[in-house]
């Protein structure tokens, strides 16, 4: 069962972390505007150390879905 008060907090941290890194919604905004099947989305981690991971994946149709759903509860700090 979901913890209402837990979602506040995490919401509340979202928020934080929105404030803390003001490029981040306008760049998911675009992204998710650019999105379409076929599209590739690249993540990479560069820790203090140099050490680097990344990873990508490409877009599909059930994807896509899941997308539209999060975006259709306005799931945005």
């Amino acid at each position: 069962m979901v913890n209402p008060k837990r979602i506040m907090q995490v919401k509340e941290m979202a928020e934080g972390c929105m404030r803390n890194h003001a490029k981040l919604q306008p760049f998911f905004n675009a992204a998710m505007n650019s999105l379409e099947e076929g599209s590739i989305i690249e993540i990479s981690v560069k820790s203090p150390e140099g050490r680097e991971l990344c990873t990508n994946l490409r877009v599909n149709r059930e994807d896509m879905q899941l997308l539209r759903e999060i975006q259709a509860m306005n799931v945005n700090p």
